[in-house]
């Protein structure tokens, strides 16, 4: 059975609580996240593609689509500033400009 994320727009993420443990286990999957958001920083920064995030908050798994304007040890940032701690990533995934 596949896994089902609610979509949620950007303007909402900073409502959410975001617990602090991390949603992978494995280090080659946390490392593959940080791959991935390093590639989405340069589409969003070069190519002003949009990414789907797959994350999760601590009631359940949501995607937003969103360009990513930067990347801290902590937190991807979106527009308006908006930021998504990285240890409650799943995924991002390019799918348009």
């Amino acid at each position: 059975m596949a896994t089902v994320y609610e979509s949620i727009e950007n303007e909402k993420i900073s409502s959410l609580v975001f617990p602090k443990s991390d949603v992978l286990s494995r280090n080659e999957a946390i490392n593959q996240r940080i791959t991935e958001l390093k590639m989405a920083l340069t589409f969003g920064n070069l190519d002003y593609f949009k990414i789907k995030i797959y994350f999760e908050d601590n009631l359940s798994k949501k995607v937003v689509e969103a360009k990513v304007c930067g990347v801290t040890k902590s937190r991807v940032i979106l527009t308006q500033g908006i930021g998504i701690p990285i240890n409650r990533i799943y995924r991002t995934f390019k799918f348009y400009n």
